[in-house]
């Protein structure tokens, strides 16, 4: 019985050394520098479960003990899919609390306001971190210029798809709020005139007072006379981006002439289609617009505008502008 008892205490302390020195292996490599030896980006998927994020991490070199992070990661909690930034020699400790925080490496792309489509899909398209290339043009005004966030695999038609949703919802919304009496019949045409207005300033607190001169025009009769749809009837929306404007030149009394639907200075009323893609505060401000009995706005030489009640005013205010550009 006592060589029993001694064999057994042998062997309880040999079992307790071992787990130890396991134990004391285990947290060594959990908590000290591990062997990537670079910065490196990860993706982790959507659905992977611990033991796939684990081999997806061994195979790049961020750990090399899988089963160990799969033991710790199990009584942690859950992690979190993205596309991550582990700096060269992360310990498993510090990858776990990435994942577990969700510190996703930033991936966006940043549509500006009043972009047209065109323009849109050329910025997409000359980006090397997504897939897929956009080969058909959306239709104008139906992309929300916002920033977007993705992840490298990610297809460009898709980023497309969620700038559709994402101009469907915000026009709704607007559209929802809109103030009583407006000579807009539908969300479409709405969405015309919020362009016209994007187009005309990227001034916050002008867009109200401008989309308030365009609506007492249309309830007037008048035509809008605007220099931008007069832009887009020349280039259906292919800009050029040499620092030249949109025209690669200044645009001419003759080009006030020209024979299209988008020309405001021929036709009465709307033109056929946005003439861009307005952000949700050109929306906003169009469907409550600001009330006043302005009919006539020129550029100031500032950035901004100057406004107009009457002809008169509104020559002199032109007077004042050509001053300005005569000076410089």
């Amino acid at each position: 019985m006592k060589n029993f008892l001694l064999t057994f205490l042998s062997l309880c302390l040999i079992f307790l050394t071992a787990a130890a020195v396991i134990g004391g292996l285990g947290v060594h490599h959990y908590l000290n520098d591990g062997a990537l030896p670079e910065e490196k980006l990860v993706l982790i998927e959507r659905g992977q479960g611990v033991s796939a994020i684990a081999q997806t991490l061994k195979k790049e070199g961020v750990i090399t003990q899988p089963f160990l992070f799969k033991i710790v990661a199990r009584f942690r909690d859950s992690l979190k899919a993205g596309e991550y930034k582990f700096p060269a020699n992360i310990s498993m400790a510090d990858a776990i609390e990435m994942m577990e925080l969700g510190e996703v490496f930033d991936r966006k792309i940043t549509i500006p306001e009043g972009y047209t489509s065109y323009q849109i899909v050329k910025l997409l398209n000359g980006r090397t971190d997504l897939q897929g290339e956009i080969k058909a043009i959306p239709a104008e005004g139906s992309l929300l210029p916002d920033t977007y966030h993705f992840v490298a695999t990610e297809n460009r038609q898709d980023i497309l798809n969620r700038m559709q949703l994402a101009m469907k919802k915000a026009l709704d919304d607007a559209w929802q709020k809109r103030a009583s009496g407006l000579p807009l019949k539908t969300k479409e045409e709405a969405l015309i005139l919020a362009s016209i207005v994007e187009k005309e300033t990227g001034i916050a607190k002008e867009r109200a007072r401008v989309a308030g001169v365009f609506i007492n025009r249309l309830n007037k009769g008048m035509m809008l006379q605007t220099d931008p749809t007069v832009i887009y009837a020349i280039t259906k929306g292919k800009i050029q981006n040499e620092g030249k404007g949109p025209l690669g030149r200044r645009l001419l009394r003759k080009d006030l002439k020209i024979n299209s639907p988008f020309n405001t200075y021929k036709n009465v009323g709307l033109t056929p289609t946005p003439i861009a893609n307005p952000g949700r505060a050109a929306i906003e401000a169009t469907l409550n617009p600001e009330k006043h009995d302005y009919i006539f706005f020129v550029a100031d030489g500032t950035g901004g505008h100057m406004f107009g009640k009457t002809l008169a005013e509104h020559n002199r205010n032109v007077a004042k502008w050509r001053k300005v550009r005569a000076e410089r």
